[in-house]
């Protein structure tokens, strides 16, 4: 490969990710329907047919947006393997990074209740994404539990759906009042009371 053509890669790859990045912005303004890819491709400064170019249609670019945020959010929970009350405390970490992630919590926020409707372009992305995060953190309260680190009467399921729902419910909060609603140290806590170990 000659370093003309790795130099219009690298180029191809920053424009898809500020496409991405200002499709996260404008989703999280407007919502993925109030959204165009017009008013996207006019943010990043490109015609609407070069923006095309990169993704051909709007639930294509909405995916990638989805698939991004996903692939980010998983480097930091996956690292090293961690499993159990490790992990947990990662859950805790990413909500303290959503605190400087205001697009991306706005975007979450918009998309996932957008997607309740059936026929939404994300409602299976986000019935997965559900199934998945329960799976994965019953798990990790399972795991917490047969460490002897979860305290006595904390179902492993019914601990996870809690923590997803007051993760959800604090995001839409801390974005009406982001200076009253400090989610981190909520999440902390909940957390920290449901185990036998500092969080």
């Amino acid at each position: 490969m000659t370093a003309q053509v790795r130099r219009s890669y690298a180029k191809g790859r920053a424009k898809r990710r500020e496409i991405i990045d200002q499709a996260v912005a404008l989703f999280g303004e407007v919502g993925y329907r109030g959204a165009s890819l017009r008013e996207i491709a006019a943010r990043c400064g490109i015609s609407h047919p070069g923006l095309i170019h990169h993704f051909p249609t709007k639930e294509a670019l909405l995916l990638a947006v989805l698939a991004q945020r996903d692939e980010d959010d998983a480097r930091r929970l996956t690292a090293a393997g961690e499993v159990g009350v490790a992990r947990l405390r990662r859950m805790v970490e990413v909500v303290e990074l959503n605190t400087g992630r205001r697009a991306i919590v706005e975007m979450f926020t918009a998309l996932a209740a957008e997607a309740t409707s059936a026929d939404h372009p994300a409602h299976a992305y986000f019935a997965e994404r559900y199934r998945n995060t329960i799976a994965g953190l019953t798990y990790d309260y399972a795991h917490a539990r047969k460490a002897g680190l979860l305290r006595p009467g904390i179902d492993p399921e019914e601990a996870a759906r809690q923590l997803i729902a007051l993760m959800d419910g604090l995001q839409v909060q801390w974005l009406i009042d982001s200076e009253g609603t400090d989610m981190a140290a909520i999440v902390r806590a909940h957390v920290q009371a449901q185990l036998t170990v500092g969080v």
